[in-house]
C-alpha cells in the first residue's frame, strides 16, 4: 500500500501558507503495494486533465486529481522491465485548462534550491555586497534547463508566491520555499522566458495577500502598471572600456567637473507630440551632442529608478533596481550611458536611500510587518513628505541599499552617486518637534545607524568600484561629510555646497544699490570653502516651488536681468569649488522648471538666450582649460583675496592659483550696474595681463565694456602687492585676467 499525502501538509499547501511546498510537490520516492515507486505531485488549480510526460523515454501517463484544489499526482515506477529510470527533472506537465485550452510546463518543483547558506549566511549579517545577482529574478540553467530563479526576503510572511501573466496572476500556481531561518523565499522556474511579468503575492499574517513588486526586480512596466519584467542586464554589450580605464582621472579631485543637471522627462520632448517622452535612445545623441558642445564634463540625472509618480521627479522610487521605464527599457538607459561615456561624459545619477512611498505594492509592510521601515513613526515616517525611513539598523536592509548602489555602478557604468536629502538621514530630530521623536542611546540626536550606514556605503562604493564619486547632498554644518571615514568622517568624494547656494542666491536677489549693505553674504563662504571638499550647485531645487528660474530671480529690467546672471556665472565659475547648474538656467528658461513640458528652446530665437548660453560654453571652455580654475579646489593655497572689502562699490576681486604657483588667474566681479573705470587691483609681478573673460562681452549680450584685450601692468604697489593693473570694470559684470609673459 503506497503513503498518503498527509492532510497536515496539503492543507497550508492549498491554503497558501505552507513554508516549504516542496514536501508535497514534485517527485518524491513511495511504496506503492510493496514496491518502490516516484510519486510526482504538481498543484495546478484550473485545471481539467493532466498528464505527466516522460521526455527520456517519451512515455505519458494521466494524473490523477488527489485534492478538489487540483493537486495532482501520478505514480511511476522507479525502474521499469527494462531497467530505465524516471530521470529527475526530466519530465513535464501536459495539460488541459479550465478553458479547453492545451499547455505544457516542466515542474518547478523537480529543482533543488539555488541559494546556499552561505548566501544566507551573509544575508543575514548585511554583507552580501552583490546580492542583486542572486535575489530577485535571475536567469539560470539548472541540468541544462533554461529558466529564472526567484528569491525574495520576506521572513514574516505565511506564504509567498510567483503570480504573473505566466500563471494567470494565480497566487496558488507558484508557492515559494522559505529558507529558515533567514526568511528568504525561492523558486526556480524552468523555462520561463525574458519578458515575462510578475510580481510576488505575500500572504500576510492575517491571511491578507498582497502583490509586492521585486524589490529587486531589474524593470517594470510603465506606470501607473506596476508588475515587474524579467530582464537580462547582461545582453547589452558595452563600448566603454576607454572611459572606464581612464574614469579616475576624470573624477579626480583635482580634475575640472562643471554637472549639467537633466531631468530626463522634461530636456526635451518631441515637437510633433509635445506630451511624449522622448526614449533613452532618442535622448542619447541630442543630449551627448549638447553637453559636448557646451563644454560639460559631466551628466547628472535626476533619479532614473522607477517610481510610481511622475510628479515626484524620480525622489519617491519603489523599484530601486529597476531603470524607470517611461524612456524605455534597461538596455536602452544603458546605451545612453554608453553614448555618453563615448562623448567624454562622465555620468552621475541621483540616488536615494532617505526614504520610499507608501504604495501597496512596495517595500511598506512588505511581509506584513515593519520589514524595510522602522514600526515608530517616530523613526520610521517622514513628517514633510509623507514616505517611509529604512530602518538602517537592520542588516538585510542596510545589505539592500549598498547592495543597490553598487549594482548601478557595476551594471550600469554609472561614474557616480549623488545621496539625497542626507541631512534628513543624519538627524533623529530632522523637521520634528517636542515628543516626535526618540534620541539615540546616548541622549543625541544624531541617527547613529544612518551614520554607520553611510560609512559603510562610501567605504564599499570606493573599494569596489575605484575612481567612481559618493556627492552628499548635505545642507547643515555637520563636520567630515567629505572626508575618509579612517579619519572620521562620512566617506564622501563631495558635498554640496547649500550654504554658498542659499547666501549667493540672497545676495543676488537685493536690488543693486541695496547690496553694499549685504557684502558678507559673499564673503563668508571663503570661511568655511576648504572644509569641505565642496560642489557649488544652482540645481533644480532653486527653479521650483514658486521660486522662479534663475533669470527670472534677477533684479532689474531685462537687460540688467541677463547682466545678473552672467556675472553670478562668472563669479561661481571662478570661485573654489566644482561646478553644477540646471538643465534650461544655461540659456535663460523663463518659467519656472515642469516636469511635464520640455524646456523653453525656442527662447534661443533671440540674441540675449543665445548670448547667455554662448557664455556658459565660454566659461565652460575656460574652467576646463585652466588649472587655476579647478587644480586646487579644496585647499586655501588655490586660492588669495585681492580685495574683499569694497562693499561700497559692490566688488569682489581674488586671486585663483593652479599647483604651480607661477599660473595664476585673477578674478573681479562688479555686482552693481555702474561701470567702474580705472579701477586699480594689486598683482604679483609686473607683466602682461590678457582679458580672457569679460561677461559684457558682445557676443554674450553684453555692452562691451571691458580692457581691449588686456592691460599691462606697472610697478605700484597695491592691494599688498609689488605692481597693480587699472581695469575698466564692466557693470554687472566679471572679468578675468592671466599674466601673459612673453
Amino acid at each position: 500500500m503506497r503513503t498518503q499525502v498527509s492532510l497536515d501538509a496539503v492543507t497550508p499547501l492549498v491554503n497558501g501558507y505552507h513554508q516549504n511546498p516542496f514536501e508535497v510537490l514534485g517527485p518524491h520516492q513511495v511504496t506503492d503495494q510493496g514496491r518502490e515507486g516516484l510519486a510526482i505531485r504538481a498543484l495546478l488549480p484550473g485545471s481539467q486533465q493532466v498528464w505527466l510526460v516522460d521526455e527520456a523515454h517519451g512515455r505519458r501517463r494521466p494524473m490523477r486529481r488527489i485534492h478538489p484544489s487540483g493537486l495532482y499526482e501520478a505514480i511511476c515506477p522507479v525502474e521499469d522491465g527494462n531497467g530505465q529510470t524516471l530521470a529527475r527533472g526530466q519530465y513535464h506537465f501536459q495539460l488541459t485548462d479550465s478553458h479547453g485550452i492545451e499547455k505544457t510546463m516542466k515542474d518547478p518543483y523537480a529543482f533543488d534550491p539555488l541559494l546556499t547558506d552561505y548566501d544566507m549566511h551573509l544575508l543575514g549579517e548585511g554583507n552580501h555586497w552583490d546580492s542583486y545577482k542572486r535575489l530577485g529574478a535571475q536567469i539560470r540553467e539548472v541540468n541544462g534547463v533554461h529558466g529564472i530563479n526567484f528569491a525574495v526576503w520576506a521572513p514574516n510572511a505565511e506564504g509567498v508566491s510567483v503570480v504573473g501573466d505566466f500563471n494567470e496572476w494565480s497566487s496558488k500556481s507558484h508557492p515559494m520555499r522559505k529558507h529558515v531561518p533567514g526568511g528568504v523565499w525561492e523558486l526556480f522556474i524552468p523555462e520561463m522566458k525574458v519578458g515575462t511579468l510578475y510580481k510576488f503575492a505575500v500572504k500576510q499574517n492575517g491571511g491578507r495577500v498582497v502583490e509586492k513588486c521585486d524589490p529587486y526586480g531589474f524593470a517594470a512596466e510603465v506606470p501607473p502598471r506596476t508588475a515587474n519584467i524579467v530582464t537580462d542586464l547582461d545582453s547589452y554589450q558595452w563600448e566603454d572600456d576607454s572611459w572606464l580605464a581612464t574614469r579616475k582621472n576624470h573624477n579626480a579631485l583635482d580634475a575640472p567637473m562643471s554637472i549639467y543637471e537633466v531631468h530626463l522627462g522634461s530636456w526635451q520632448r518631441d515637437p510633433e507630440d509635445p506630451d511624449r517622452w522622448l526614449s533613452y535612445r532618442e535622448i542619447a545623441p541630442r543630449l551627448v551632442e549638447y553637453a559636448q558642445r557646451m563644454g560639460y564634463t559631466h551628466l547628472e540625472l535626476l533619479p532614473v529608478s522607477e517610481h510610481p509618480f511622475t510628479g515626484s521627479w524620480g525622489y519617491q522610487p519603489v523599484g530601486m533596481f529597476a531603470a524607470t521605464s517611461r524612456f524605455g527599457s534597461p538596455q536602452d538607459l544603458m546605451y545612453l550611458i554608453d553614448q555618453c561615456h563615448q562623448g567624454g561624459l562622465g555620468v552621475l545619477i541621483d540616488w536615494v536611500p532617505a526614504h520610499f512611498p507608501k504604495d501597496d505594492h512596495g517595500l511598506r509592510q512588505f511581509d506584513g510587518t515593519a520589514l524595510y521601515e522602522h514600526a515608530d513613526p517616530r523613526k520610521g515616517e517622514h513628517p514633510d513628505w509623507g514616505t517611509m525611513i529604512y530602518n538602517y539598523g537592520r542588516n538585510e536592509v542596510r545589505n539592500f541599499l549598498i547592495s543597490n548602489a553598487l549594482f548601478w555602478l557595476d551594471k550600469y557604468h554609472i561614474d557616480g552617486l549623488r545621496v539625497d536629502a542626507v541631512a534628513s538621514m543624519l538627524y533623529l530630530d530632522y523637521s520634528r518637534e517636542g515628543n516626535d521623536w526618540i534620541p539615540n542611546m546616548f541622549g543625541g540626536r544624531e541617527n547613529l545607524e544612518a551614520i554607520d550606514f553611510l560609512k559603510k556605503f562610501n567605504e564599499e562604493c570606493h573599494l569596489q568600484h575605484p575612481g567612481t564619486l559618493t556627492i552628499a547632498e548635505e545642507s547643515t554644518a555637520w563636520t567630515g561629510v567629505s572626508r575618509p571615514t579612517y579619519l572620521g568622517g562620512l566617506g564622501f568624494s563631495l558635498k554640496w555646497n547649500m550654504g554658498w547656494m542659499n547666501d549667493t542666491l540672497r545676495y543676488i536677489h537685493h536690488e543693486p544699490i541695496h547690496r553694499k549693505y549685504h557684502h558678507d553674504e559673499l564673503t563668508f563662504s571663503l570661511i568655511y570653502a576648504f572644509t569641505e571638499n565642496f560642489i557649488l550647485p544652482f540645481s533644480h531645487d532653486e527653479v521650483v516651488h514658486g521660486k522662479g528660474s534663475m533669470l527670472d530671480q534677477m533684479p532689474g529690467d531685462l537687460w540688467q536681468r541677463f547682466a545678473n546672471l552672467r556675472c553670478l556665472y562668472g563669479y561661481m565659475w571662478s570661485h573654489p569649488g566644482k561646478k553644477l547648474t540646471f538643465m534650461g538656467s544655461e540659456f535663460g528658461q523663463w518659467n519656472e522648471w515642469n516636469y511635464n513640458t520640455s524646456l523653453q528652446w525656442d527662447l534661443l530665437q533671440w540674441e540675449s538666450h543665445q548670448g547667455l548660453q554662448n557664455y556658459v560654453a565660454h566659461l565652460n571652455s575656460l574652467y576646463t582649460s585652466e588649472p587655476a580654475l579647478y587644480e586646487v579646489d579644496f585647499d586655501g593655497a588655490g586660492f588669495e583675496w585681492v580685495d574683499c572689502h569694497d562693499h561700497e562699490a559692490s566688488t569682489l576681486a581674488f586671486m585663483r592659483k593652479a599647483k604651480d604657483p607661477q599660473d595664476f588667474v585673477i578674478v573681479c566681479s562688479n555686482f552693481t550696474p555702474v561701470p567702474r573705470h580705472n579701477y586699480k587691483l594689486g598683482v604679483p609681478e609686473a607683466c602682461w595681463y590678457e582679458e580672457i573673460s569679460n561677461s559684457d562681452s558682445a557676443y554674450f549680450g553684453g555692452g562691451n565694456v571691458g580692457n581691449d584685450g588686456g592691460i599691462l601692468a606697472e610697478m605700484n604697489e597695491s592691494h599688498g602687492r609689488p605692481a597693480s593693473i587699472e581695469i575698466t570694470l564692466p557693470p554687472l559684470g566679471t572679468v578675468i585676467f592671466k599674466p601673459k609673459r612673453d
